[in-house]
């Protein structure tokens, strides 16, 4: 069963560091899915580099997914709460493959990993490293094999079923913007991390990399046949557009790239309507059309229906109660209690959950909340 209720919890990595971590569940309609919603999937929020789970731009975005799914954020190493020293995207990994073998623990079955500039650069390698056809054959020689080390196993659980990259770098060591040469400043010089622990609120590590992990280049190749989409602002100051359409032509059929006209730099541009379209296409990619575990199993809701116009004619009645996990299951009941004309009636009924349109989505897939409404409408009524 998928866990229900907000959780704040502290993980602990493969390699020892404690992660601060936030559950929200599906906020969209009480408790059941909205359109686009798809129960069973999560979203786990990989932030940017000086980013934290509670930063107001992190809390946006968490928002705007919960609309179609659970939500997990997280602080990196050296980041918030967190333990440890930030490694700028090396170590990084671990934490993210960590997070996502929380999310399979709470219950669920797909897991999207949405990482923006840093943290978009570590949902990539995280994904090239961290993949199912790994799981029965062991890692393969892609450069560096960080996620099979340790003492957690979490490999096993902890790929990702679906990426979204956005204002990610496509190779490192670039210094070729104003901003990225003032981040190299904060990262590689002892003024620049004093500035990052008291200044920014980040903890940065001293050593360098070695060896130099994969770059985000080298691994959206290696991600497929995981869908992955690369998005990126057309005024990022940080990264020029060559990054994503480096990225974009590595990955070949396996990517979509979505070019944002007047967009800046990672979760701070990002405004809600890209992330309510971001959410969409998370709910698209990992909606496969099979129930999950949580879905087979789930227990009765109970709820009221109410009918309108030629339905509630038809029935009899304004409203009456239903027990039922999904609309299937309540309409195939309404049936058996009103055979005959409401039977009929139904075939050109839409229907309302919570509020919510039903539109083309199949009546199966449509779960129903405790306390909640169903309405019958007439077709120009309802979506």
């Amino acid at each position: 069963m998928i866990t229900r209720a907000p959780q704040r919890t502290t993980l602990r990595t493969d390699d020892g560091t404690w992660i601060e971590a936030v559950y929200e569940p599906c906020t969209a309609g009480a408790g059941a899915p909205a359109r686009g919603a798809v129960a069973g999937t999560v979203i786990v929020v990989a932030h940017g580099f000086t980013g934290s789970a509670d930063r107001p731009a992190v809390r946006r975005a968490a928002r705007a997914f919960a609309q179609r799914a659970a939500v997990i954020t997280f602080s990196f190493r050296g980041h918030g709460r967190s333990g440890g020293v930030s490694t700028v995207g090396d170590r990084e990994v671990r934490d993210v493959a960590a997070v996502v073998a929380w999310a399979r623990a709470l219950g669920h079955e797909r897991v999207v990993t949405v990482g923006f500039s840093m943290g978009g650069s570590v949902v990539l390698r995280h994904a090239a490293l961290y993949t199912e056809r790994r799981r029965a054959a062991g890692p393969e020689p892609v450069g560096e094999n960080t996620a099979y080390t340790g003492r957690t196993g979490a490999h096993s659980t902890a790929h990702s079923d679906a990426v979204v990259a956005v204002s990610a770098p496509a190779r490192w060591y670039y210094r070729g913007t104003a901003p990225m040469r003032r981040l190299h400043w904060v990262v590689t010089r002892p003024a620049g991390r004093f500035v990052g622990r008291y200044g920014l609120g980040t903890r940065i590590g001293r050593e360098e990399w070695d060896p130099v992990p994969l770059s985000p280049v080298a691994a959206v190749p290696l991600i497929a046949p995981a869908p992955l989409l690369i998005v990126h602002g057309d005024r990022d100051p940080y990264f020029p557009l060559d990054h994503p359409r480096m990225l974009a032509e590595a990955a070949g059929d396996g990517a979509e790239l979505w070019l944002e006209r007047g967009m800046g730099h990672a979760e701070n541009a990002a405004d809600e309507s890209l992330l309510t379209r971001i959410a969409d296409w998370t709910a698209a990619v990992t909606d496969d059309g099979q129930p999950t575990d949580d879905e087979r199993g789930g227990a009765m809701a109970a709820g009221t229906i109410r009918y309108w116009a030629a339905a509630k004619a038809a029935a009899g009645t304004a409203e009456e109660p239903y027990a039922a996990t999904t609309l299937a299951e309540a309409l195939e009941a309404v049936r058996e209690r009103h055979p005959g004309e409401l039977t009929r009636v139904l075939r050109r009924c839409s229907f309302l959950i919570d509020g919510d349109p039903v539109g083309t989505r199949g009546h199966e897939t449509v779960r129903l909340a405790e306390g909640g409404t169903v309405e019958v409408l007439p077709p120009f009524a309802g979506g």
